[in-house]
């Protein structure tokens, strides 16, 4: 009985202690300072390809050197450096029956060329909108056919066709086999025209600029297990500097994913310090997750998927979730018992996680775990964020004032608390079955 009360002792004690440790390592100074500093007016909204993500690059950099992270295996800098080719239409001409159409009715979706040039003869014709259906549901199956094609569309949708054309960029961001395609797809939409009585003819020039990009990693290299790998991941990019709204240009991005980024910070700066990690700790801050994720397609393109236990990517803690103080939801909750794993680990204190209530969104697979969720790995993304009812999503009101600091104080301590038995080599979550 004395043995017990003891054990039990050494326990409380211990819980106690690390209480402590991680109080004293995760404060509210600290993560206040890495949120307010990512989601400033001087990182002009981290816009992928901008000098404000270069800042904010920097800045991550900073903090992981300060920690005392390596970077990862053939780096020589937290930078994880890789290429886009950004396309930009130089010149448009599309002719039907030898009249040139004017460009305020061509919407064209954006080519993977830096030529295109095809006519009646070479192509997959020309096809009129069923004005009898809806129109997006019609664009949208049209853009996605791989054709090199003319699709008339129907005066009666004027509006949705001058509204679409507004909020389509006709930049694209491709990779070099794409630009080296020589058919590659493109669907030009005419506005107002009934029929081809002879013939038509598309000619499209892009101008073609090589850019980088980079992802941020760190890592701490494991003890007993240094090829089993955890990983813990957050966008820091966002959307740059639109269109004023009420004298506000600025996208900041605070919640999206400010928050996220500054939890990887802090985590890492915790397992730093705590020392005890057996299986390789990963920390990296993603790059272009708002162009399609970007970042974390390359990155996981560069791991073994077999070695990577489990992936933990924060997006958007920032506010209580749906549950209430002291809760986040998990994404693909039941797809691993990655969940069931934190959970155990959080007995006894009053945070908890939940499976994710937003299904109808499908969540699991439109953040940066999803690449490597579709290899198989447990990659599930935490977050507290209410996106049924978020109204400052993706708004330049998504600013620092807008946060509850606590929230993600509390949620970045209930993953340091429950990630440790995997860490530590003592839990391995179950496989998510791979996408075919």
């Amino acid at each position: 009985m004395k043995k017990t009360i003891f054990a039990m002792g050494l326990a409380v004690a211990s819980l106690t202690a690390s209480a402590q440790n991680i109080d004293k390592i995760i404060t509210k100074d600290y993560v206040d300072h890495l949120i307010k500093t990512l989601s400033s007016d001087e990182m002009e909204g981290r816009g992928t390809f901008t000098p404000g993500i270069d800042k904010a690059a920097t800045f991550i950099e900073k903090e992981f050197a300060s920690i005392g992270l390596k970077p990862l295996e053939g780096q020589t800098g937290y930078r994880q450096t890789f290429h886009k080719y950004k396309l930009k239409p130089a010149s448009t001409k599309v002719t039907v029956d030898g009249k040139e159409i004017a460009e305020e009715n061509l919407l064209i979706f954006p080519t993977r060329g830096e030529s295109i040039s095809f006519d009646q003869t070479n192509s997959d014709g020309w096809i009129k909108l069923d004005p009898n259906k809806d129109f997006t549901s019609q664009l949208r199956t049209f853009s996605r056919s791989g054709k090199r094609q003319l699709v008339l569309v129907d005066v009666k949708f004027v509006d949705a066709f001058k509204r679409i054309k507004a909020m389509i960029s006709r930049e694209a961001i491709i990779d070099e086999t794409e630009l080296k395609n020589e058919k590659s797809p493109a669907v030009i939409f005419v506005l107002d025209k009934d029929t081809v009585e002879t013939s038509f003819k598309v000619e499209l020039k892009n101008t073609i600029t090589k850019a980088p990009l980079f992802n941020v990693a760190g890592v701490i290299p494991g003890k007993s297990k240094p090829k089993g790998l955890v990983v813990f991941s957050g966008h820091y990019d966002h959307m740059g500097i639109v269109k004023p709204v009420e004298g506000d240009s600025i996208m900041n991005g605070a919640d999206d994913d400010a928050s996220g980024t500054s939890a990887v910070i802090a985590l890492a700066k915790y397992y730093k310090k705590l020392n005890k990690n057996e299986r390789t700790l990963i920390f990296v801050a993603f790059t272009g997750e708002e162009m399609g994720m970007l970042g974390s397609k390359y990155f996981s393109e560069k791991l073994n998927p077999d070695e990577v236990a489990a992936m933990f990517n924060i997006e958007m803690i920032g506010k209580d979730s749906k549950f209430g103080k002291n809760t986040a939801f998990i994404t693909g909750y039941d797809k691993s018992d990655l969940g069931k794993i934190l959970q155990k680990n959080l007995e006894g204190t009053e945070f908890t996680f939940h499976p994710d209530p937003y299904k109808e969104q499908q969540l699991f697979y439109r953040s940066d775990n999803a690449t490597l969720a579709a290899l198989g790995v447990p990659a599930h993304t935490i977050s507290t964020d209410q996106i049924d009812s978020d109204k400052l999503y993706h708004t330049v009101k998504d600013e620092y004032s807008s946060l509850d600091v606590e929230n993600i104080l509390s949620t970045i301590k209930a993953i340091a608390k429950s990630a440790v038995s995997i860490i530590s080599g003592a839990d391995t979550p179950s496989r998510i079955p791979k996408l075919k």
